[in-house]
């Protein structure tokens, strides 16, 4: 860990030149230079890297350097220089953590190797754990290593896919109901009785004596006339209510449909069937110009051997070519590529299914 929000990735490769091209697809997709760092044995890795040998003996060596790396797992630490030392290559990058599984998806795309089954293919060699004092690999030691390697692991697997039926549920609108209200006028009639009072003014004939109280005096008498009349007032009043909202059903639908899936059919094959298929191709391709089949029969097997290779899982022979010449040329050194590279497309393409 480097700082707060920095960690450090490493990835283990099959040699120097894996490496580097990690490093390069690292740098290329924004990843500063001096945060990637490359580990490998001087002998088998980049020769002449002698100034770096030298840093490590001061340091540590590459034991030191991991001891530092992994702090108190020391065991991981080991297993790494061990990888070293055998002729595997190291790239540590030191990237903020937002970018570690970019990091790790580059390296992995780039043909990074597992460290475990590594260490499990060295247990079954007698290895224990690391020596400091233990020799560094030579190239050829370390290309045997890795070729003894790739024929203790030549398993391959063929997925058994099977689709499943998946029914989820989703809302859709099927239709609604809006409800509008508005003001209208309706003429009414009611009835009601009015009364009113009218002054009645009679006049009688009399002749009597006059009474007492009754005098010769001015006087006035008034009688007040009433009359009713309608008042007229408005009160709102709720009559009826109309209430809009939702009632929920359900409803059962059975849901047919078609699923498929991969079956694998295992077919035996007698020890000979491959060899016959490649014998096949070299009679009808290169028999009638000389050579023996004997001459072809390691072309064809590294390129079938090389389809399963991590470094080239995924990519197509047009663009894998250029690194399966310089890979066959060296283990080949006296064979001519444009002589044999049919055939080694041919084993080639047994395993990825072009052919």
């Amino acid at each position: 860990m480097n700082g707060q929000s920095e960690k450090t990735v490493v990835g283990v490769f099959d040699d120097y030149r894996s490496a580097e091209r990690a490093a390069l697809e690292l740098t290329n997709s924004g990843i500063p230079r001096e945060s990637i760092d490359v580990k490998s044995n001087f002998m088998t890795g980049a020769a002449g890297r002698s100034g770096e040998a030298e840093e490590h003996r001061h340091e540590g060596g590459i034991s030191g350097f991991f001891h530092r790396l992994f702090g108190g797992h020391d065991e991981y630490g080991g297993h790494y220089a061990e990888a070293v030392r055998r002729g595997n290559a190291v790239v540590c990058v030191t990237a903020p953590e937002e970018q570690l599984d970019r990091v790790i998806d580059i390296m992995n795309s780039a043909g990074a190797v597992d460290i475990d089954r590594h260490v499990e293919n060295y247990r079954r060699a007698g290895y224990e754990q690391y020596d400091p004092s233990a020799p560094p690999y030579s190239y050829d030691e370390a290309v045997a290593e890795r070729e003894r390697f790739r024929g203790a692991d030549t398993r391959e697997s063929a997925p058994v896919i099977e689709e499943e039926l998946r029914v989820g549920k989703r809302t859709v609108q099927r239709g609604g109901v809006r409800v509008h209200s508005r003001v209208v006028e309706e003429p009414v009639e009611e009835k009601v009785e009015l009364r009113e009072e009218h002054a009645k003014v009679e006049r009688r004939r009399v002749d009597r004596p006059v009474e007492k109280g009754e005098q010769l005096r001015d006087r006035t008498i008034e009688v007040a006339e009433t009359a009713e009349e309608p008042v007229v007032q408005k009160r709102a009043r709720v009559r009826e209510e109309v209430v809009v909202g939702k009632e929920t059903t359900t409803r059962t639908e059975n849901i047919r449909d078609t699923v498929r899936r991969t079956e694998v059919d295992v077919e035996r094959m007698k020890a000979g069937d491959v060899g016959a298929d490649y014998r096949s191709d070299w009679e009808s391709r290169y028999a009638a110009s000389g050579g023996s089949y004997e001459d072809y029969r390691p072309a064809y097997e590294y390129g079938y051997r090389s389809a399963s290779d991590p470094r080239y899982q995924g990519r197509s022979w047009s663009d894998a070519e250029r690194d399966l010449r310089t890979d066959y040329m060296r283990e080949h050194p006296n064979s001519t590529w444009d002589r044999v590279s049919g055939a080694v497309r041919y084993g080639w393409e047994k395993v990825t299914g072009k052919r």
